[in-house]
Formats: C-alpha cells, structure tokens, sequence
C-alpha cells in the first residue's frame, strides 16, 4: 500500500471514530442539529398553508430547499473546524506526521459529510411524516437527491477549507456566516427566486447555494411545482455544469491554500495564540 491511500486509509478510520464520538456528544449534536429543527418547526406551521395558485403545502415546497441549505452549511462546518483546530494545536500534530495532513483532511471530510448526510435524511423523513406523498421522492427522484447531495459535498467542501485555511481566527467566522446568510436569502430557499429583481437573481445563480436548492426540488417536488422556477424548468444540466465547476475551483484553489497554511504552523505560533487567548480571557 502506498503511503497516500495509506493516509486516505487512516482519514477515513479517523473521521469514522470522530463520527461515532460526535453522535454521543450533546453540544456537538446541537451545533449540526439546531437550525434544521429550527427550519423543521418553520415547515411545521406552513403545513396548512398551500403555494399561491396550486394546492401544494407551502411547507413541502421549503422542504427541499432547507436540504440543499443544509448542504451548504457544510462549508461553514469545515471551515470552523480548521480554524479552531489550528488554534488548539491539533492541525500542528497532524503537520508533524508522515501525510499528516491528508489524513487529517480526509477525516474532518468524511466527519462533516456524514453528520451532514445524516441531519438531511432526518429533515427528509420528517418531511415525509408531515407532507407524505408530496415528498417522497421516486426512485429516479431518490438517485438524483443522492447525486445532488455528493456532488454539493464537494462543491462546497473544499471550499470551506480554502476560506479556513484563510482566516486565522475563529472570531473571524463571522465574516463567513454573514455572506452565507445573505445569500440563503437570495437563493430561493423560502420563496420563488423569480420573484426577485433580475440582477439579484444573476447574482444567486453565480454561487452553489441557489443550485443546491433547486437540485433538491427536482429531486422531491413534483413536475409542475418548475413552473415557479427560471425558465419554468428544473435545468438538471446546468444544476450539474455549476456544481461542478465549484468543484473543481475548490480543489484547485484548496491545496495550495491548506499547504501554505501547513508551512506556517509551529509550536511557536500556537503558543502565541494561546497567550493572546489567555489574555482575552484575563
């Protein structure tokens, strides 16, 4: 065995474990879980309530936009994670390994998809006790959620790593929490984007956020709910073409990003920060 699928193989084990440890820890789960129940009880009283012109739940309607939501808040996941284990020290030991670092990736990868896999099957078939047939996908619709949802993990992963790989501070998250949040707003996930002005719609279609809920809807609503999308179609190719290309611009960008951040740990560095931190809470 190589020593690269060495690492890989070792990262997989390590974020195995993290896993297990992480669905036994109340705080953790909270952390993952807190805005999906917030959103699931939003949904729980939109549930009578039906889309303008149609009689389809409003609540069914959001359902699949909160999934693809959810998905997008595995970059945030990630890049919480390198910033305050850069702080902690724990970066720096994978550092001093032998491929420390790709095993070290390869696990906090493997961590925040599961845990993220796992709050959207809890989302989904909570959606399905509440709105039943109206979200249940099919089995081309299950296929394509499933499609959706991994090539969404790595559009918006390695993307999470390149901003954690920038910010040095993790009372800097703020700066990646507050964009998020905009576009959220923008994407579509509450309401039709066709109802907003055209230059805000360009701008949601440029970012994965809007791609991700639409893929989902294609996936769990039904055929004609497409008529309050853009163009009046679910546009699988182009959900696919820019996902995709968000894909490849994170891996691209990622690496040399996380190496430059690798060359500059040191025990030195660390202790620094934990002075500065010592201070702050003196």
């Amino acid at each position: 065995m190589t020593p690269y699928l060495r690492a890989l193989r070792l990262g997989v084990a390590r974020g195995r474990i993290e896993f297990l440890h992480s669905i036994t820890q109340p705080q953790e789960l909270f952390q993952y879980f807190f805005w999906p129940i917030i959103f699931f009880v939003v949904m729980l009283f939109m549930r009578n309530s039906t889309v303008p012109g149609t009689e389809f739940s409003l609540g069914a309607s959001v359902l699949p936009g909160v999934i693809g939501m959810n998905v997008a808040f595995a970059m945030i996941g990630v890049a919480s994670i390198l910033v305050t284990e850069r702080e902690d020290g724990t970066l720096l030991r994978a550092k001093s390994t032998p491929n420390g670092m790709l095993s070290y990736l390869v696990a906090k990868t493997f961590l925040v998809a599961a845990m993220t896999a796992m709050s959207a099957l809890l989302i989904l078939l909570g959606g399905i006790a509440l709105f039943g047939s109206d979200v249940t996908p099919s089995v081309t619709g299950a296929v394509l959620l499933v499609v959706v949802f991994v090539l969404g993990m790595l559009a918006v992963v390695p993307i999470g790593a390149a901003i954690g790989a920038l910010i040095t501070n993790p009372r800097s998250m703020g700066l990646v929490f507050l964009p998020m949040g905009g576009l959220i707003s923008i994407s579509g996930i509450f309401y039709p984007i066709t109802a907003m002005a055209t230059w805000l719609q360009a701008v949601a279609q440029v970012f994965p956020v809007y791609w991700l809920g639409l893929g989902m809807r294609s996936a769990l609503l039904p055929s004609e709910m497409a008529a309050a999308e853009i163009g009046e179609s679910w546009r699988h190719l182009e959900t696919l073409g820019v996902l995709g290309v968000w894909a490849v611009l994170g891996l691209v960008l990622a690496p040399p990003l996380l190496r430059r951040m690798a060359r500059r740990e040191s025990g030195s560095a660390v202790q620094s920060r934990r002075e500065d931190a010592m201070k702050r809470v003196g």
